[in-house]
C-alpha cells in the first residue's frame, strides 16, 4: 500500500458483499509542482476479515489543493465507490 506513515482522510464507509469497507484517500508523499496533490482511495476490510486485506487504487484524484482533493474524494457515491473497490480486487477464482 501507500508508504505514506498518515492514515489517510476517512471519505466513506461501504457494504461491499456482505462486509463493511471504509475508504480512506491517501496522498502522495511528495508534490508535484505541476500536478498539485495526488491522491488515491484506499479501502480497508473490516478488522479480522479472513482472505481480505487493504487495497487501493491509482492516483485517480489530481487537484490544486489539499482542501480540492479531499472534496473531490467525498463526491463520489456508494456506488461509485463499490466500483472503484470492485476493480482493486482479485478476480474471484
Amino acid at each position: 500500500m501507500s508508504s505514506n506513515p498518515q492514515p489517510g482522510v476517512h471519505v466513506a464507509t461501504i457494504a461491499h458483499e456482505g462486509l463493511i469497507w471504509d475508504a480512506y484517500l491517501d496522498f502522495e508523499d511528495h508534490l508535484h509542482p505541476s500536478a498539485g496533490y495526488r491522491g488515491r482511495l484506499r479501502f480497508e476490510p473490516p478488522t479480522g476479515t479472513e482472505g481480505q486485506s487493504a487495497t487501493a487504487t491509482t492516483w485517480i484524484i489530481i487537484e490544486n489543493s489539499y482542501e480540492e482533493a479531499v472534496a473531490k474524494a467525498r463526491t463520489f457515491d456508494d456506488r461509485q465507490l463499490q466500483g472503484l473497490l470492485r476493480s482493486t480486487l482479485p478476480d474471484p477464482e
